[in-house]
């Protein structure tokens, strides 16, 4: 039997919140009002059904200085899964970093389907586990190598609830930070897991690097995840 380790970030918005042993850290933000809300993703939805408009227009003006020739698509945008983004964030103070990302499906799972043979707490097993497929481009002139992928879910609640990481590997969706060697120009695909504290709902993905950006959000149908693979026959008499 496996055991779970929680290994968070720092992280700028809000205050941090410790699910138990729940693999996860919540940010809450209720009662933050900078221009936009992330309340059922603004636009009170569940289950991440039906979004609202979609924009991808740049902004006048970048909110970050960016490479030349990276239009920043505007804050507030809402979108469906599979639309892209162009973002930028300052990973740290004195960095700015730029990504294209594109939510290509939402995942809604249960522990008995994904997580066989791991050991979960009483706390973990009160929330929902949910897989954020992604795939990220880094476009700006700064090397993002084994940083967070900057992606949030928002449940019903209010609450940005982060990626969860593991100790070991996790299979059915590795949640890890950005390879080894992203720096610019690279590009990869993502799976995040979250778990969405009391049996919380998925109603949008979030790009919110600070307390006062209006969110960009992605909502879509939620999916089953697709079966983990089994090793053939062949391949265990090689084994």
């Amino acid at each position: 039997m496996q055991t779970h380790t929680m290994r968070t970030g720092p992280r700028n918005i809000g205050r941090t919140r410790l699910i138990g042993l729940a693999l996860v850290s919540v940010l809450a933000l209720t009662g933050c009002n900078s221009g936009g809300s992330d309340k059922a993703g603004s636009d009170g939805s569940s289950g991440a059904t039906g979004a609202s408009s979609s924009s991808t227009s740049a902004s006048a003006k970048p909110y970050l200085p960016v490479p030349s020739g990276v239009e920043l698509t505007a804050q507030g945008s809402k979108l469906q899964v599979g639309q892209p983004a162009v973002v930028a964030y300052r990973p740290r103070q004195d960095q700015v970093g730029a990504l294209d990302i594109k939510v290509t499906r939402l995942d809604k799972t249960t522990f008995r389907q994904s997580f066989k043979g791991w050991k979960l707490d009483a706390a973990t097993l009160t929330t929902s586990p949910y897989f954020v497929h992604a795939t990220v481009k880094n476009v700006g002139d700064t090397d993002l190598s084994g940083r967070p992928v900057p992606l949030y879910i928002v449940d019903g609640h209010n609450t940005l609830i982060e990626a969860s990481s593991f100790a070991s590997t996790f299979k059915p969706c590795p949640s890890t930070p950005f390879p080894p060697k992203f720096k610019p120009g690279a590009s990869a695909k993502v799976c995040l897991v979250y778990l969405s504290p009391r049996k919380g709902d998925l109603t949008a993905v979030s790009f919110r690097p600070t307390q006062e950006f209006n969110p960009i959000t992605w909502t879509g149908e939620l999916q089953s995840p697709a079966p983990t693979a089994k090793p053939s026959k062949k391949a265990n008499q090689k084994g």
